[in-house]
């Protein structure tokens, strides 16, 4: 098994893509181990000394470390968890991390469909590159609401990533958007 690395615009993330499916749908995001109780993987990971995030995509996981761990310290150990737990087979996630999930679809107005659309089809994709994820939260008085996970939780240039690229282009289909936003994690 080869797996592959990448940088993020996040210094503190590296994107690993195991040349595999890692979830079969959505994306996951585990912050401590007691969050992580849903994922083989994510614990795994979570018992190297300097991981911080694990954030789980289609096809790559994106590691966090804290600020006084070193990458040439922690990579290859998070290498080796990653090549043993994919070539003995075991689950990325229990198949009871999607019973909590359903597939209803919310009921908004016409404006955050529109929102959530273009935030779908443009900005997710592209933002799954740099290993991470932005989801719609809501959309008020002209300002959008987006939530930051994985590599986007915490960049450097995520600010300018919302103001210069997500506010102008929501700016630019939807007259009625004013401003765009991270919410505030506590």
């Amino acid at each position: 098994m080869f797996i592959q690395t990448e940088a993020t615009p996040n210094p503190s993330t590296i994107k690993f893509l195991p040349g595999q499916s890692v979830l079969e749908k959505g994306t996951a995001e585990f912050k401590s181990a007691e969050d992580a109780v849903q994922s083989p993987l994510a614990q795994r990971l979570f018992a190297l000394q300097g991981v911080e995030l694990v954030f789980l995509g289609s096809d790559f996981i994106s590691v966090s470390k804290a600020d006084d761990t070193d990458w040439s310290v922690l990579k290859p150990m998070i290498l080796g968890g990653l090549m043993e737990h994919f070539s003995m087979r075991q689950p990325v996630v229990l198949p009871s991390y999607y019973d909590g999930q359903s597939g209803e679809v919310i009921e908004e107005d016409e404006i955050s469909a529109q929102i959530r659309e273009l935030i779908e089809t443009r900005v997710r994709p592209m933002v799954a590159m740099d290993g991470g994820d932005i989801e719609f939260e809501s959309f008020d008085d002209g300002v959008v609401l987006l939530r930051m996970r994985g590599a986007c939780a915490g960049c450097p240039s995520s600010t300018m990533t919302l103001k210069s690229g997500i506010e102008n282009m929501l700016k630019h289909f939807i007259p009625e958007v004013q401003e765009v936003r991270p919410v505030e994690e506590y």
